[in-house]
């Protein structure tokens, strides 16, 4: 036999034999000696059957199966000691030379005691545990990285997302603006070379067109403004909805008689009132009506429903228009989104009048929904509020419903209303042609007219001219309108600290507004102006509505 392997059987450090296959014992290693007291040497030779108590039967057979595996075959004997009860031994044997026509196959057998293999047992499932829980740990640092990619993934889309709709918002902010723009400067210009009549006629109303186009605009922008900030009021009282509704419908009636399209309100007058602000109540309605008039061809028909449902009132606009894709139904109250944002777009406009109803109708406690059975098949916005359980007539409760601002008109001449004869009013702005627009609007209905051109020159014209009312804007270069009317209020009482005075100014913010009225200003009114209504904010002043004329 090899040398070699009487070596490599010394060296390992469990009992381990070379035996034939017929049994003979060929070589045994020290580990051996130790595990049956007795000594390698005394053991070669010896049939391997005298070290196990059960006989030859089946180690013959085990050894059998040996001779013919290249792997190791696993068995279990109970081994003799000298001197020692005898001992469970767990074995794995396999052929290292097969059998010959001159020899019998060359056996390798490795044993272990049984208490030696239930520890390697218990060993290789705590390496197996340990090994699982590094497996699993693992792969909770893969997860939370692929988390971690997959949230900065997400996060960087989004932010691409709202960069892009940024950079779309704000070009469509600029056609928006332009568009009118360049048909007031077009008109203008038209104007100063033809002094026709019927052409001042329809420049003046282009001009005024889209004019009230621009302020819309900048109102719906103020408007998401105070929205997103929680900075929006609302000037809540009991509201009879069907007047409301029926105003809104009155204001976009031209509209729809424009484009011959049916407008069919059916309105409950016995709803319970609502608690609201009747002017953002009036805009809700007002937006979608205008909405469904806007996007119904000629000839279409947009129908208005009013009517108590269980616990709540229902406001339906339902329209034969162009009707909402399924794939942008769930975004037509999303901020900026449009469902045609090409460049091709038959219809202008942010993208904010929906957003905004859906926030103001929240805001009052309801809910809006919209439907579409899809493209060209109309659609239907429903605005749920919830209704006051009150035993009282709702026309008790019917006020007129505020004005919205479309719906003003600049035929009606307030000066046959409110005479400002005898009345002298202070303006005080650095803009030329702002001050002189304010001057004639109020020199047309016979008011005494002092102009100043910064704070310094106002706070003078006030001490020499003790004027009913002062007008000022805010925003002026040296000591703006803020520092101008604390210098007036900080006056002697002789000398005009009490004129009532208007803040008239650009800055429209919910903060504009109560930072003049904590600087002194009576009454703020944002630009652009409305002659009739600035007639009548300096009649109130004045005392020529409601009072009589002082200014102290």
């Amino acid at each position: 036999m090899d040398d070699t392997l009487v070596q490599f059987l010394d060296v390992l450090p469990e009992p381990s034999l070379l035996v034939r296959g017929t049994g003979e014992i060929v070589n045994a290693n020290s580990a051996v000696g130790e595990l049956t007291g007795l000594s390698p040497a005394s053991l070669a030779g010896k049939p391997m059957a005298d070290l196990v108590t059960e006989g030859a039967v089946r180690l013959s057979e085990y050894l059998r199966l040996c001779s013919r595996s290249r792997q190791l075959l696993p068995g279990a004997f109970n081994w003799k000691r000298l001197n020692e009860p005898p001992i469970d031994v767990r074995c794995d044997g396999t052929v290292l030379i097969p059998a010959s026509p001159d020899e019998s196959a060359l056996l390798f057998i490795r044993c272990r005691s049984k208490a030696e293999a239930i520890d390697q047992f218990v060993l290789l499932n705590q390496k197996i545990a340990a090994l699982s829980h590094e497996i699993i740990e693992r792969k909770k640092i893969q997860l939370q990285r692929d988390e971690l990619f997959e949230s900065e993934k997400a996060a960087r889309l989004d932010a691409e997302k709202n960069s892009r709709m940024k950079d779309e918002f704000l070009a469509t902010l600029s056609h928006e603006l332009r568009t009118p723009l360049n048909a007031i400067m077009g008109w203008s210009q038209i104007l100063k070379n033809d002094r026709d009549a019927e052409s001042i006629d329809q420049g003046l109303a282009v001009i005024e067109r889209n004019a009230r186009a621009q302020t819309q605009l900048i109102e719906d922008l103020l408007d998401m403004s105070r929205i997103i900030s929680g900075k929006i009021r609302l000037d809540v009282q009991l509201v009879d909805l069907a007047t409301v509704v029926e105003a809104a419908i009155q204001t976009v009636q031209p509209a729809a008689d424009a484009k011959a399209i049916r407008l069919q309100p059916t309105l409950d007058r016995m709803t319970n009132p609502v608690k609201g602000d009747p002017n953002r109540l009036q805009q809700i309605v007002w937006n979608l009506v205008s909405n469904a008039i806007k996007f119904t061809p000629k000839g279409g028909r947009v129908q208005v429903l009013l009517e108590r449902v269980n616990s709540h009132v229902e406001i339906s606009i339902s329209d034969t228009g162009e009707g909402i894709s399924p794939e942008f139904l769930p975004h037509v109250f999303d901020r900026f989104r449009q469902a045609d944002e090409s460049t091709t777009r038959r219809h202008g406009g942010l993208g904010l009048g929906l957003s905004i109803v859906k926030q103001l109708t929240e805001l009052h406690g309801g809910s809006v929904r919209a439907k579409s059975p899809g493209e060209g098949q109309g659609s239907t916005f429903i605005i749920m509020l919830p209704v006051l359980v009150l035993h009282a007539e709702p026309e008790s409760l019917r006020k007129a419903a505020p004005e919205h601002p479309a719906q003003r008109r600049e035929d009606r001449d307030l000066c046959n209303a409110v005479s400002l004869k005898g009345v002298s009013v202070l303006v005080v702005d650095d803009e030329p042609d702002a001050r002189d627009l304010v001057q004639r609007f109020l020199e047309s209905c016979e008011a005494t007219v002092i102009v100043a051109g910064s704070a310094t020159e106002g706070l003078e014209a006030v001490m020499r001219h003790r004027p009913h009312a002062i007008i000022s804007d805010i925003g002026m270069p040296g000591a703006d309108g803020y520092e101008f009317i604390r210098r007036v209020r900080s006056l002697p009482k002789d000398e005009g600290a009490r004129t009532p005075a208007l803040a008239l100014t650009a800055f429209a913010r919910a903060e504009d507004r109560t930072r003049a009225m904590h600087a002194g200003f009576n009454l703020h009114l944002s630009k652009p102006i409305d002659g009739n209504e600035l007639v009548a904010i300096v009649g109130s002043l004045s005392g020529r509505i409601g009072g009589t004329v002082g200014g102290d």
